[in-house]
Formats: C-alpha cells, sequence, structure tokens
C-alpha cells in the first residue's frame, strides 16, 4: 500500500433550501499521505480544514470525488476499527469519570476486558489524568478534557489517527508533551493527520504540510524545503574574541554581503518548560494534570500484550490434587475448630427454677380473667334513678291532697 490516505478529485458545497450552491467548501481536493507519516493539514477559519476530515470519516456525503483509508472506505467497520480521531470539540459525557469514559469507549470497540483495562491505565499515565482517573470528566478544564480525549482516540491502538486542533487550550507544557507523544506514535508505525492553527507545533512535528485556501491546496511539500531560505546562510559558534569576531565582519564585508552579528536567542517554550520541570522535581502540589512522557506499549507496532493475572482465572482454575497428609491435617484442623465453638450445656436446674411460676398459672385462669374484663367492658353503667320523679308518678293522690289543703287555705 503506497498511501495511506488518498482523496481524489473530493468535492464538498453546501446548498441553501431551494437547492442553490451557497458555499463551495472544499474544491477537487487531492491528498496523498504515505504510511509512517505526520501530515499537517493548514489554513485560515473556513479553508475547507475540518470539512475534509469529516468526509474522510464518513460523516458527511462529498458532493464529487471520492477518499480512501487504509485502502477501502471508512464506513466499512473493517476500517473504522483502525483509525482514531479526536474532534476539534471533545464531546464527552460529563457525568462519566475519566477512566469510565475509556472503559465507554474501548467497549465500543469490543475490547476485551483484560486489554481495555490495561489500555486504559496506560493512557491514563500517558495524558498526565491518572490522579484524577475518578473525577466527572464535566469538572474538567478544557486543556484536560482536550487530553481525555486523546486518549479515547488511542484506545484502540489505531493505524491512523486523526487529530483536529489537538492542542487547544493546553498549556505550554501539555502542548509540548502532545507534541512529544505524536513523535513518539510516529516512531511506532502510526500514520498521523494533523490539523492545528498554531504553526509552530506543526512546523515541529510534521514531515509534510499542505495549506488549503478556498477549498483547494495552495502549497504543499515538506517542512525543511518550504521553510529553507536558500539565498541566505546561518553560521552558529561557540564563544569567540572580538577579534576573531571582527576579522569574519571584514571577510563577509569583502564579499560585499549584508550581515548581521547577534546572540542565539532560547525559544519561550523551552524556557518556561524548563521552569516548570524545575518546580515539579521540588514537588509542589498541584490540582491539574500531571505531565509525563510515558506512552502506552500497546500503542507500538506488533506489540505483545502483557500477561497479567484475572481474578477470575484464578477462580475457575482447576485446584491441585491434595496429598493425604495434607487432608488428615486440614480435617483435624476442622474438628478443632468445631470443638472450640461448640455451645455449652445449658444449667437445666436454674432453668427450672425461672420457668417455676409460670408453670403455676394455669391457662383456665387466665382465661377466665379475659372473659371477665370483657363483660365488665361490654354492661353499660347504671345511672341511679330520680327518686322525686318516681315518688310523683306512683302517688299521684298525695299531689291533688297538697293542692286542695293550699286552696282552703287562701279561702280562710
Amino acid at each position: 500500500m503506497d498511501y495511506v490516505i488518498e482523496t481524489f478529485g473530493l468535492t464538498k458545497s453546501f446548498s441553501d433550501m431551494w437547492g442553490r450552491e451557497k458555499v463551495l467548501a472544499v474544491d477537487s481536493l487531492d491528498l496523498r499521505i504515505k504510511k509512517n507519516e505526520v501530515f499537517g493539514l493548514l489554513g485560515p477559519n473556513g479553508s475547507g480544514k475540518t470539512t475534509t476530515i469529516k468526509m474522510l470519516l464518513g460523516l458527511l456525503n462529498p458532493t464529487a470525488g471520492n477518499s480512501l483509508i487504509l485502502g477501502g472506505r471508512s464506513s466499512d467497520p473493517k476500517i473504522s476499527s483502525h483509525v482514531g480521531f479526536l474532534p476539534e470539540e471533545s464531546y464527552l459525557y460529563r457525568y462519566l469519570s475519566a477512566r469510565e469514559t475509556l472503559d465507554f469507549y474501548g467497549r465500543l470497540f469490543a475490547l476485551p476486558a483484560k486489554v481495555r483495562k490495561a489500555r486504559i491505565e496506560a493512557l491514563l499515565d500517558m495524558v498526565g489524568l491518572k490522579a484524577v482517573a475518578n473525577r466527572a470528566v464535566g469538572t474538567f478544564s478544557k486543556g484536560m478534557a482536550r487530553r481525555i480525549g486523546l486518549a479515547q482516540a488511542l484506545i484502540n491502538d489505531p493505524e491512523v489517527l486523526i487529530l483536529d486542533e489537538p492542542t487547544t487550550g493546553l498549556d505550554p507544557l501539555g502542548t509540548r508533551q502532545i507534541k512529544d507523544v505524536i513523535l513518539k506514535l510516529k516512531e511506532r508505525g502510526k500514520t498521523i493527520l494533523l490539523c492545528s492553527h498554531l504553526l509552530a507545533d506543526v512546523e515541529d512535528v510534521c514531515d509534510r504540510i499542505a495549506i488549503l485556501y478556498g477549498g483547494r491546496i495552495q502549497s504543499q511539500g515538506e517542512v525543511q524545503q518550504l521553510l529553507r531560505q536558500a539565498d541566505k546562510r546561518q553560521i552558529t559558534t561557540g564563544p569567540v574574541t572580538e577579534e576573531t569576531l571582527e576579522k569574519i565582519k571584514q571577510i563577509i564585508a569583502a564579499d560585499s554581503s549584508e550581515f548581521e552579528v547577534s546572540s542565539p536567542m532560547e525559544k519561550l517554550e523551552t524556557f518556561f518548560i524548563k521552569t516548570v520541570s524545575d518546580a515539579q522535581k521540588q514537588q509542589r502540589k498541584t490540582s491539574g494534570a500531571i505531565n509525563s512522557a510515558k506512552i502506552g506499549d500497546f500503542l507500538a507496532a506488533g506489540a505483545v500484550p502483557q500477561k497479567q493475572d484475572n481474578i477470575l482465572d484464578k477462580l475457575v482454575s482447576k485446584s491441585k490434587p491434595k496429598s493425604k497428609q495434607e487432608e488428615t491435617a486440614e480435617t483435624q484442623k476442622t474438628k478443632d475448630t468445631k470443638e472450640t465453638t461448640q455451645q455449652p450445656e445449658p444449667d437445666r436446674e436454674l432453668l427450672g427454677r425461672l420457668t417455676h411460676k409460670d408453670k403455676e398459672a394455669e391457662p383456665d385462669q387466665v382465661t377466665k380473667k379475659t372473659n371477665a374484663r370483657r363483660e365488665k367492658q361490654s354492661e353499660p353503667e347504671k345511672k341511679e334513678p330520680n327518686k322525686d320523679i318516681l315518688q310523683q308518678l306512683t302517688n299521684p293522690g298525695d299531689k291533688t291532697k297538697q293542692r286542695k289543703d293550699k286552696d282552703s287555705e287562701s279561702n280562710e
């Protein structure tokens, strides 16, 4: 296979609601990316970089032309299972932890549990998130989200890795780490398509680049050839005396050439990383990601997976036959354990004394008391009769006699 990624007249136009062409995002794009190469796709906003990547992955259907990855279509699961992708925005489940996120993507690729577990730990260590592996992804900063996004792009050990703005939101130390990871992946036989606006990063890691504008390739080639200034020369020496420096100036001036003498300067990125590394050596605490230069061994081409003990294998494994001496010792140990744990016999005389009173209480007596209580509750309360009223009702003649006596007294 000569090329890992190929496009043939790849075109994509976006139309309005009436079907009229509105934007020509990609125009007859022809790309050829070799195996084990870091290729940079550059261009200003709206030049068609992300659209090209989406068509390569089958997320967008091209208007014209076609593309191939690993000699086939990316819509084929056999092809897509060997491709890793880090989108421009990390679309992650915010309530899953970093470890659960990688486990989720590992399950999508149907990785065995043992392989999945080993890769998750290796990737968390590689991207510097092992200390916060159980934190919810929704609490991560943008730079930390990019780190876990890179880890999920590598969970399936892809042959082709497509990175869209991988260093966005990262601090200088994290940016340097991502660049080191890209170079190590290249050493291990991976092919990487990198899309970035940070030209300094592209210059450090890419073998070849293509600059897009208006959906077309404006320039393409090796980075060193495109940036080399063939009409100028640069000489770097160690410390020299002023006399030697004056002689050099005279020689160059005699050749009628312009020249400039100055001391070389260290890159700000290098100075920053050196300062932070010194602070890390002092073991100062930080709540962010911890940078690590480690890379998972499983990412190496043809890497042999390490053997790990599986607790399930131990549980279901057939035990070795025991000797007679071991069986006798084990039986004696079990017997001794039973003897030591045997419960003592209860004191029956004491129990008899405690339960003697209960025996005297006959069941019939308890039943009689209960019935008497119920009858007392059911009987209505008896009220004392009003004796005056009863007397009047039973002796009405007395009342008439009293009335006549009162009348005679009044006549007198």
